[in-house]
């Protein structure tokens, strides 16, 4: 598609295959009842990688609470924002200025990004030894000295991680794995909550002017609250479609560790952010396992087939790779030696989806789901 193609309102489809998921029965309900909740989940998973969840159990009291305080804090000026730039934080945490938004130049045009962050993870204190020494994804927080900030943040934090693990147990149950497969990997994991504003402008809806450019999430899945439209997922057949707010609701996606643990049976589904010109907040956690977690295809869903697609890496050098390449900040000091790491850094993500053009397979209008990664 050429620039000039590029329409996001006009190519952006809905797609009534969204389900929404209630948590209520998981929460509260017999076995039987939870077992219902973890098939439903399981379709989530194994369909478009995308669903709503609801009656998840945090108050929405408390998430207006973290937009305000997100508010507060990008609305500060930039002087005062930049004492906590992530440029200045070996743990990759703090504020993401617009400077760390711009992304490659391609046929000598350059990518914008139309959004700034601030960034928080998994509270690890400095003198733990698990923390990550020198660059790294675990250790303290960087904390903005604005009243009732921290607090908020932690509070929210502590709870969306909560589900987290919840949401994990069940997909646990939804594959008939023994408890504690997957969340025994969760300890001091370095999962990531983004405070996120986009920005208002006056650019057009193009592959050159993006709230967020097409990707899938390098973790193992993504509980997003979200206060306004922009977010679009690829369909099968290579249509963007709308993944509008719910009131009441969190969006969850799939990441690219649980599509590869499962052998590709769950889906992380490649989505985008577009331009709508806007200002507008979004809280993200990106829900990951422990930084030298090996992935591979679980013994249930290994085949010679997923072997081959999912050869075995571990979740913290992936999620650093991919975040390292993400940002100039750390891509500068990665080029420059002052930035070591001991795997390899691919320029794409592994887990890009190929489009239907590139795989050389045709729109299949009977409605069967070509692979997603091949």
């Amino acid at each position: 598609m050429t620039e000039q193609e590029f329409d996001p309102s006009k190519d952006a489809q809905q797609w009534d295959e969204l389900p929404t998921i209630s948590l209520k029965h998981w929460f509260h309900g017999a076995e039987a009842e939870k077992r219902d909740v973890a098939s439903a989940l399981y379709a989530g998973a194994t369909g478009s990688g995308f669903f709503y969840l609801v009656d998840h159990g945090i108050d929405q009291a408390l998430i207006d609470a973290v937009y305000a305080q997100s508010k507060h804090f990008h609305e500060q000026p930039e002087a005062y924002k930049d004492q906590y730039n992530i440029n200045k934080s070996l743990l990759h945490r703090g504020w993401v200025s617009r400077a760390e938004t711009v992304g490659n130049e391609t046929d000598g045009k350059t990518l914008n990004n139309y959004h700034e962050t601030f960034d928080m993870s998994f509270e690890v204190a400095v003198d733990d030894p698990r923390a990550s020494h020198g660059y790294g994804l675990v250790g303290p927080n960087v904390w903005p000295d604005l009243v009732g900030f921290q607090a908020t943040v932690s509070t929210y934090y502590e709870a969306i991680y909560g589900l987290g693990r919840e949401l994990l147990a069940a997909f646990e149950l939804s594959l008939n794995l023994k408890p504690g497969t997957f969340l025994d990997h969760v300890t001091i994991p370095p999962s990531q909550l983004r405070l996120l504003k986009y920005l208002e402008n006056d650019k057009p809806s193009d592959e050159l002017n993006m709230g967020i450019t097409a990707h899938s999430d390098f973790e193992c899945f993504t509980i997003l609250s979200t206060s306004g439209p922009g977010l679009q997922l690829m369909s099968y057949d290579d249509h963007w479609v709308e993944a509008p707010p719910v009131k009441g609701a969190f969006v969850v996606n799939v990441g690219d560790c649980l599509e590869a643990w499962t052998g590709g049976l769950f889906k992380a589904t490649q989505h985008r952010v577009i331009n709508l010109g806007k200002e507008r907040y979004s809280l993200p956690l990106f829900f990951a396992v422990d930084f030298e977690t090996q992935i591979k295809p679980l013994p249930e869903f290994s085949t010679q087939e997923s072997r081959e697609q999912y050869p075995e890496f571990i979740a913290g050098e992936h999620l650093w790779a991919r975040t390292i390449n993400t940002f100039p900040y750390l891509k500068r000091q990665y080029e420059s030696g002052e930035l070591v790491v001991d795997f390899e850094i691919a320029e794409e993500n592994p887990f890009k989806r190929l489009s239907l053009e590139e795989q050389n397979i045709q729109p299949n209008i009977a409605g069967i789901k070509p692979k997603q990664r091949l």
